[in-house]
């Protein structure tokens, strides 16, 4: 099986908090894997490691084999990398259209000239984007809203947008930051849904960050769970549920005999 994405011993530190604790993962290409942990465990700061928001202090971080360490968000995305934030990120004034077209513009060829005179190539490739941006529209369920300004659309269509904007780039890798935060229990079994799609359909693999217990272990193959930055257990949704450290870190000490749900 190949693999997507691996960290071997990686760690960051903040002044005397040590952020990430030598953290060891391998993530197969197109799976579902996720990462959990109690607030504050280290996940936003892993995923930050991984996108070239942070340089990781120690350890590596590989993509399909390629180290990623040292390179800022924007190689990072351009090796193939997209992500959505745990508080959406849109362009709230703009449309839905424009939003996944900004997504887009690390894809497209034609320079600031041929834009200034519209050249044929450039009105080629801006045809295509904006094909392009209706497809994903669709595929993500916004069909017919790419007129609509971003924040006047209800907060689970916002989320899906930014999905949509995150996949413009083609990645081959989406990482999702609590996709479910601020969402109902119908909404979440349809992101549910939907993730699985992206999967399937695509082919793309995704890490996932999410608090929604229900919701990780429904759509995810393998799951890690970070405690005070350090990987205090991995395996399958199963496995997880029945580990007592993971008890432990969710419930407290004296609540082993629970499961996490």
């Amino acid at each position: 099986m190949t693999t997507a994405i691996e960290t071997l011993g990686l760690t960051k530190i903040f002044g005397g908090l040590v952020a990430v604790n030598h953290v060891d993962l391998t993530i197969p290409e197109k799976s579902i894997f996720s990462v959990i942990g109690p607030n504050g465990a280290g996940k936003t700061t892993f995923y930050n490691c991984i996108t070239g928001f942070y340089t990781p202090d120690e350890g590596t971080v590989t993509f399909f084999g390629e180290s990623l360490v040292g390179l800022g968000p924007d190689r990072v995305m351009y090796k193939g990398i997209a992500r959505t934030y745990q508080n959406i990120r849109l362009f709230s004034s703009m449309t839905a259209i424009e939003n996944i077209l900004v997504g887009e513009h690390s894809r497209l060829t034609t320079n600031f000239v041929e834009a200034i005179f519209r050249t044929p190539r450039f009105r080629k490739e801006e045809e295509a984007a904006l094909n392009e941006a209706k497809r994903l529209l669709k595929f993500v369920g916004l069909a017919g809203l790419g007129d609509q300004v971003a924040r006047n659309l209800p907060y689970g269509a916002q989320r899906r947008l930014e999905i949509a904007r995150a996949l413009a780039s083609k990645p081959k890798l989406l990482l999702l930051d609590e996709p479910t935060a601020g969402m109902n229990p119908h909404e979440t079994k349809e992101m549910m849904h939907f993730i699985r799609n992206l999967r399937d359909e695509l082919g793309i693999t995704i890490l996932l960050i999410e608090h929604d217990m229900r919701m990780v272990m429904g759509v995810s193959d393998q799951v890690a769970v970070l405690d005070y930055g350090s990987k205090i257990a991995e395996g399958s949704p199963e496995e997880i549920q029945r580990n007592p450290r993971v008890i432990e870190a969710y419930l407290g000490r004296g609540a082993t005999t629970e499961t996490v749900n």
